[in-house]
């Protein structure tokens, strides 16, 4: 069976929950033997003369390398209502070009809590259901995007969820579809955390 790459992007004022929740779960999921390698990437450029990337709340996070060609791209949120963060992405357009080619070369795309900004910006929920935390759900429904209230949004090859901890329960949902309720379970059960609601989609 070959291994499944998954790579969560970093960029200044990312959320940290959003991003180390779903590696968390990943790296569980790994540790009970599933073949599954998760890696904290950013694009080229987007760290400080250390190497590092700086979360919304001070965490200072050092990549393992820059954003390659992944099976499973994680987009986390943060900072759509303040300077910096997902605002800042979105007006850039680096990353939201970069994700539109992770998929283009037939890359799953997920995005947790103002991630979707993200993934709106890239094109890729046009005419899909979608979900965002609440600060940025009249934004997303002035897009082209189908916002619903949900927690996770299984759409196929992109997946969205709302806010922060529901990317705890976006990456479960990844490893019980890629890989069995068993291994979600269990993780879930290692990580003492009780998933909640229904996947939509």
């Amino acid at each position: 069976m070959s291994e499944t790459t998954a790579e969560i992007v970093l960029f200044d004022g990312f959320d940290e929950l959003d991003a180390i929740g779903p590696y968390e779960v990943f790296e569980n999921g790994a540790e009970l033997g599933v073949a599954l390698e998760t890696r904290l990437v950013t694009l080229e450029g987007d760290t400080d003369e250390d190497g590092l990337v700086t979360a919304s709340h001070g965490l200072c996070v050092e990549p393992e390398r820059t954003l390659g060609e992944p099976d499973l791209l994680v987009v986390p949120g943060g900072g759509w209502t303040t300077e910096g963060g997902v605002r800042a992405v979105v007006e850039d357009g680096s990353i939201p070009a970069a994700v539109d080619e992770c998929y283009t070369a037939g890359a799953t795309v997920a995005s947790v809590c103002t991630g979707g900004m993200i993934l709106s910006e890239a094109g890729l929920l046009e005419g899909r259901p979608a979900a965002t935390h609440h600060v940025a759900v009249d934004d997303l429904a002035e897009t082209d995007a189908n916002v619903v209230d949900e927690r996770v949004v299984d759409d196929g090859d992109v997946l969205t969820a709302g806010g922060v901890t529901s990317g705890i329960d976006l990456a479960l949902w990844l490893l019980e579809r890629e890989f069995g309720e068993d291994v979600a379970d269990a993780v879930s059960e290692r990580m003492v955390h009780e998933r909640r609601g229904e996947v939509f989609g």
